[in-house]
């Protein structure tokens, strides 16, 4: 995006090698990661059960609908209950003098008064909220009924605030409209993020053997729940492209900055993931899924057993996999491209050593008109790309469909090794 901005004038400055810009210790990241695994999967899996399977289940597959309920309640609810030592632990070692972890005060912080504390109470309890409402559904025989639609939609609205809290100013803002707006675009990044990584592990649950039963309901069934999840999945693609675009105009100034800082290189590697998983969507999208109603039309039970308990699994593993890849490199991201760029410029012209931490920083960027045009032409780019990749999708499926049911022969499959 276009930007305007005024470069500081006067550098007190004028060589010494620019400051380091270190990744992070290893535990630190890790910390962050387990937090933001278990959160987001929390929400993910309950968005998939609300959304997609349970529903999916009611109509095509009515018997395995509280065995489907079952199984991914019982996921979120263990990711759940983890997310609050990951979540305290984190805070432990905020909270800690050295570089260990302090429990205590981390405990101590909740609700202490200030907003940082209040942020940090809620998301704690509107985790175990979410847990304890979504509970009654391990059980089997607590899933019948229409309460079963009101837990999961509650155990997700508690899992989604709480994933916002870790994102919601703590401070009160001077620019009230930047402030909403940036948290608007961390919100579409991770809940985006949540539904569509959380929604494939849950998939991925599904597929394996006890699920569902062996009947041609099981082919009913992945049939609407691929539909459905392609649908949300590509409505996530595009929250978390149109608020990664922001967050890239926001921290970078350039391509060349995605080489030249820490930042921009674990920016590109968390780009590289990204595209990975956007490939094999595609191939999900455009290739499996068609090819898997194409199965079903033409009655071919045993070959669609065969993709779904062996393609359909590895190609979701290998998504979820890339997914636990890129959340783990994401806190590694600290800062800014853009000051780290400017402070090893100043630091090049400054005859003695310097700290990064004593180095002026830029200001925020400003957006113009400019940056707005560039803004809308991008979300309707991306808004555009979605729906018809998502409708030439669902021709093709149909088309198959069509053609298989009429021939009643079932399309070819290259053979798995």
């Amino acid at each position: 995006m276009p930007l305007s901005i005024a470069m500081p004038t006067s550098l007190p400055f004028s060589a010494a090698a620019a400051p380091s810009t270190p990744l992070g210790p290893f535990a630190d990241s890790a910390v962050a990661w387990s937090t933001w695994v278990t959160l987001m999967g929390f929400v993910g899996l309950a968005a998939l059960a609300l959304l997609i399977a349970v529903p999916a289940a009611a109509r095509a597959a009515p018997g395995a609908t509280a065995a489907v309920t079952t199984r991914l309640a019982r996921a979120a609810v263990l990711l759940g209950v983890l997310a609050v030592p990951a979540v305290l632990t984190d805070l432990a070692h905020d909270a800690s003098a050295s570089d260990g972890y302090d429990y205590s005060a981390a405990w101590n912080s909740l609700y202490d008064g200030s907003n940082a504390g209040r942020l940090s109470g809620l998301e704690v309890t509107l985790i175990v909220v979410g847990v304890a409402l979504l509970a009654p559904l391990t059980a089997r025989s607590l899933t019948a009924g229409r309460a079963t639609g009101w837990l999961l939609g509650g155990g997700l609205a508690a899992a989604a605030v709480a994933l916002g809290t870790t994102r919601f100013p703590d401070q009160v803002p001077a620019d009230w409209g930047r402030s909403i707006f940036q948290t608007l675009m961390w919100m579409l990044h991770l809940l985006g993020g949540a539904v569509w990584l959380g929604g494939l592990v849950g998939l991925a649950l599904l597929a394996l053997p006890g699920a569902l039963p062996a009947t041609a309901e099981r082919g009913a069934f992945w049939s609407l729940a691929l539909r459905r999840f392609s649908a949300w999945a590509m409505g996530c693609v595009a929250a978390i492209a149109l608020s990664g675009l922001f967050l890239y105009w926001q921290h970078v100034d350039g391509p060349s900055q995605l080489l030249s800082t820490m930042y921009g290189r674990v920016l590109g590697v968390k780009i590289i993931i990204f595209g990975a998983l956007l490939l094999l969507g595609m191939y999900n999208q455009f290739w499996l899924h068609p090819r898997i109603d194409a199965l079903r039309a033409a009655g071919e039970e045993r070959p669609l057993a065969t993709v779904l308990l062996r393609r359909f699994p590895l190609v979701v593993a290998t998504e979820v996999l890339l997914g636990l890849a890129l959340l783990f490199v994401a806190p590694f991201l600290h800062g800014s491209a853009r000051n780290q760029a400017y402070q090893a410029n100043l630091a090049e012209h400054s005859v003695t050593a310097v700290d990064a931490k004593t180095l002026p920083k830029l200001p925020p960027k400003t957006a113009t008109a400019s940056t707005w045009v560039w803004g809308s032409a991008e979300t309707v780019a991306v808004v555009a790309v979605m729906v018809g990749g998502y409708r030439v999708s669902g021709r093709l499926a149909r088309r198959r469909r069509t053609a298989a049911a009429s021939t009643g022969a079932a399309p070819v499959l290259p053979a798995t090794s």
